[in-house]
């Protein structure tokens, strides 16, 4: 069993196929999926699935490379976090790979998603891309440690994966583990710990190996987990059931 803890099935390329996307996932036993929003509609449409389908949870947020003329208010992202099958917020985060100039306003962003997922008791899912310094440094001003989270399709250093985890924050690996350039990414997975990792697709983006330039989906995290069995040398079942107990545990707030 597995589970996706990060796929946008809101964009066109999986909303217009849901129906298969869901069956794929059932014959992969990808049991549940986290639709995670980049904007505040996108947040309503991932409300949406996840109220209309059992099996998937939702997140509200925007995204650090959405500009915006008018930005979230953080009254609106705690309104909409309060539908049961929101687990998360965000995501949201820093980058600076896409985006240059005065990023003030990213920054500000970040923070109210901090304020926004205090408030509601909920987890952050954060995006760093280029960033790390400035998004570690917002996380502890902001005590992101109070509520947790994950640091989403990790492609940072150990250290800034021990840095996160030491805020209490899990490391989620995406396809990009499996491609060929991620040698790097691939010593960070072999060393973080299992009790601190969650896997995800990002899809419909990084479709892994072997499926690469495809359309990826959620039944394609198998292969994600099947990259951190081999690196750490054990039976992927335990890799599948200790990755699933973690994302209860973060997002579900279930024992396990």
């Amino acid at each position: 069993m597995f589970i996706d803890s990060h796929c946008h099935l809101n964009f066109p390329e999986l909303k217009q196929d849901i129906d298969n996307v869901l069956a794929n996932m059932r014959r992969h036993q990808v049991t549940h999926a986290l639709c995670v929003a980049v904007d505040l509609p996108s947040a309503i449409q991932a409300i949406e699935l996840a109220n209309t389908h059992e099996n998937l949870y939702a997140s509200v947020g925007v995204h650090p490379d959405y500009e915006m003329e008018n930005e979230p208010a953080e009254e609106e992202l705690v309104r909409l976090a309060l539908d049961p099958k929101v687990v998360a917020i965000g995501e949201t985060g820093l980058d600076y790979y896409r985006l240059s100039g005065n990023l003030d306003w990213q920054r500000e962003r970040f923070r109210l998603h901090i304020r926004s997922a205090i408030a509601c008791g909920k987890p952050l899912i954060i995006h760093t891309r280029s960033a790390a310094d400035d998004t570690l440094r917002i996380m502890r001003e902001g005590k992101a440690e109070r509520v947790g989270g994950v640091m989403h399709c990790f492609t940072e250093s150990q250290a800034v994966a021990l840095a996160a985890i030491d805020l209490g924050f899990y490391i989620s690996f995406s396809g990009i583990l499996t491609f060929k350039n991620a040698a790097s990414i691939r010593d960070v997975a072999r060393d973080v710990p299992l009790d601190r990792i969650l896997i995800e697709t990002d899809s419909p983006y990084l479709a892994p190996v072997p499926h690469r330039g495809e359309t990826n989906q959620p039944a394609f995290v198998q292969y994600v987990a099947k990259e951190i069995a081999r690196l750490k040398n054990m039976p992927i079942e335990e890799v599948a059931e200790t990755t699933c107990q973690n994302f209860k545990r973060l997002f579900l707030s279930q024992p396990v």
